[in-house]
């Protein structure tokens, strides 16, 4: 089954010619040109990923990734301008799985893309098993179904999050660097830096929190990075 990949842009030579450069590397493709019209279709057609611009009429981009994360995993990548730090940001902390900066050339957005889908259709090898994990406050991770419970309470987590706790927990105590935490979940083909290892954590800690306001298990230790409490 081919792979269906939405594009959304507003502008239409953008996504006429993104859309020609990914059939050729036989992918289905689906666009929209406003936000509104891209969650309409990412429902109807459960696409496999998102190329998302954050400049979009009707909903911004931001807010798509927003209301798209309430309901589906479906990996992200933002299309954003250069001085757009900010909004990459938030982008990966909503969410997102990854950014390509305007101008980009095509080579490097079918790399991306690959990359992505790399990474969210399998777990890493280091990570994969059979076991329950237990972490503090009755965290559990089942690592055959991919799921994780707090204190019996199942927790929504996209697969990088899973990733991340999972390696946390099999590393409880050890305090762990930004980089070994970005080349377990991320995978070393990842340019997107250090920053969205500490987006990730904060989606983490909020979902966490959300069920045990007073579970603060992941523990942040400063200059180097992270630690899961024993």
């Amino acid at each position: 089954m081919s792979i269906r990949i939405l594009v959304v842009d507003d502008e239409t030579s953008v996504t006429d010619l993104i859309s020609y450069n990914l059939r050729k590397a036989h992918y289905d493709v689906l666009t929209a040109h406003d936000g509104e019209a891209a969650l309409q279709i990412a429902r109807e057609s459960s696409p496999d990923l998102i190329l998302l611009d954050l400049m979009l009429p009707k909903i911004d981009g931001l807010d798509v990734c927003r209301e798209l994360r309430k309901t589906s995993q479906v990996p992200v990548i933002m299309i954003t301008a250069r001085g757009e730090e900010t909004d990459r940001v938030i982008g990966l902390e909503l969410g997102a799985d990854d950014y390509v900066c305007k101008p980009f050339s095509m080579r490097e957005l079918l790399a991306r893309i690959k990359a992505v889908l790399r990474r969210n259709q399998s777990p890493s090898g280091e990570l994969a098993g059979s076991a329950i994990l237990s972490g503090p406050h009755g965290l559990r991770l089942d690592e055959d179904s991919r799921t994780a419970t707090l204190g019996g309470t199942p927790l929504s987590l996209t697969r990088l999050e899973f990733d991340l706790i999972q390696y946390l927990t099999l590393n409880a105590g050890r305090v762990l660097s930004r980089e070994q935490l970005l080349s377990q979940a991320w995978g070393y083909d990842f340019v997107g830096g250090t920053r969205a290892v500490d987006s990730a954590i904060k989606r983490l800690r909020a979902k966490i929190r959300a069920f045990s306001p007073e579970a603060d298990i992941i523990e942040t230790v400063r200059g180097i990075g992270y630690r899961l409490i024993k």
